[in-house]
């Protein structure tokens, strides 16, 4: 059975695979169209709402269920900012060095006991006769004063610092333990096979 996953990130296309794959869906993405896929105009105020939006939009495009997934980072000493804006907090969408510079200063002088942050990610699933549902994971931790070393991850991960370590220097493995989004892909996979037979 056909799956779409609406996402150009890479990355992130990867951490979704290897949970589908195994499932025994035919996953397809954006390099399987013989068109180009569009990018949907992420204007929801939470994370459940953009990862719906962009579902919605795959569907529409493809005509395939389709999953999608909003995440970000929250950092409590700023109200919960970047949050939804994570992606493109310094102004320029999916610019990491640029988002990780800004997050760094907002946080300048402010002690470690007040760094505290959790990643969300939200992923969404829709089907062709209307149902859709959502599940959300959380990981929570620190930003660190400076880049960790370390060439995992993407995003806020050279920042970001959880009970395991950087996230910079966990291995995908590790990282999928723990992770905001390795939880929700545990939900996900739960709530999945509710919808579906495969």
């Amino acid at each position: 059975m056909k799956i779409f996953i609406a996402t150009k990130n890479q990355k992130k296309l990867l951490e979704l695979k290897r949970i589908l794959i195994p499932m025994g869906f035919d996953v397809l993405c954006e390099a399987d169209l013989d068109f180009p896929f569009k990018d949907a105009v992420e204007d929801g105020l939470t994370f459940e709402e953009n990862a719906i939006i962009k579902a919605r939009s795959g569907l529409e495009q493809t005509g395939y269920i389709t999953v999608a997934d909003d995440s970000g980072i929250c950092v409590d000493y700023l109200g919960g900012a970047p949050g939804v804006f994570s992606a493109r907090y310094s102004g320029e969408h999916g610019n990491d060095e640029q988002n990780n510079d800004k997050l760094l200063s907002e946080l300048s002088g402010v002690p470690i006991e007040k760094r505290t942050a959790y990643y969300v990610a939200a992923i969404a699933c829709v089907f062709p006769d209307g149902r859709q549902f959502t599940v959300r994971g959380e990981c929570h931790g620190h930003i660190a004063f400076e880049r960790q070393s370390g060439s995992g991850g993407f995003g806020y991960d050279p920042l970001f610092i959880s009970e395991q370590g950087p996230f910079s220097q966990l291995t995908a493995e590790q990282k999928d333990a723990i992770s905001h989004r390795g939880k929700a892909l545990v939900l996900f996979k739960e709530e999945l096979k509710k919808y579906i037979e495969v």
